[in-house]
């Protein structure tokens, strides 16, 4: 069953933060991972809960190979990278 990697991203290093993603990109790949939306122009209609910047959607093959990639030895230095130049939430939504 697909899984969804979500991120909403507030990024406080615009230049850093390029570098980073030019380095995630083929590690996602590489699980498995196909970015459905990066970043595009957002509409928010309601919004009681939550004030999403920048969101990304990755969609999985499974849960498993979404976690994969967050734990991965080979994301760990893109994913120091991130958190450094971003604040993000970031959640793996299981697919119907």
């Amino acid at each position: 069953m697909s899984a969804y990697l979500i991120v909403d991203t507030k990024i406080n290093n615009p230049t850093a933060y390029e570098e980073y993603k030019l380095r995630a990109k083929p590690i996602v790949e590489k699980f498995g991972g196909i970015y459905r939306a990066r970043g595009g122009a957002m509409d928010v209609q309601e919004n009681k809960l939550w004030d999403p910047t920048r969101i990304v959607i990755i969609e999985f093959p499974d849960v498993q190979s979404a976690q994969a990639l967050l734990d991965s030895e080979e994301y760990a230095p893109a994913k120091l990278m991130r958190q450094a130049n971003a604040e993000c939430t970031l959640f793996i939504l299981e697919g119907v």
